[in-house]
Formats: structure tokens, C-alpha cells, sequence
């Protein structure tokens, strides 16, 4: 009941999403998620605590490499 989605979808809109990962210049924040290309909307996937659930979330989705935004 409480805890996390276990039927999650591993794949996203390769055509219209890019990975993101947004960080918060004030508190350090990180979360990990994809951008809608036309619209500028993003979705949240994963918060991101250490570089070992960066690595989880690449891995996850196949994503290689990464962008930022502040």
C-alpha cells in the first residue's frame, strides 16, 4: 500500500523527451527526470541522493549521458 510504484514504465518518448537532471543551486537538490522538447514540461522520476541512484536511474532507462539545468 505504502511505498513505491512497482509497475513503473522503464521507457520514454525518445523522440519528444531528453533526460534532465534538475539541481537546485540552493540546497543542493538533485532530480532526475525527462523534458518535453516542444512544451518545456518536465516529469519527475527519481530524486537523486547520491551518484549511486544517478547510476540506477541511467541504467534503468538507458540513458549515457545527462543534461543539467539550475
Amino acid at each position: 500500500m505504502f511505498g513505491r510504484k512497482k509497475n513503473q514504465s522503464v521507457f520514454y518518448d525518445k523522440e519528444n523527451q531528453i533526460p534532465v537532471l534538475k539541481c537546485s543551486i540552493c540546497n543542493g537538490e538533485r532530480v532526475a527526470g525527462f523534458k518535453n522538447i516542444h512544451t518545456g514540461k518536465f516529469e519527475e522520476i527519481m530524486f537523486i541522493k547520491t551518484d549511486r541512484d544517478l547510476e540506477e536511474f541511467k541504467a534503468k532507462y538507458g540513458v549515457e549521458t545527462i543534461g543539467k539545468e539550475y
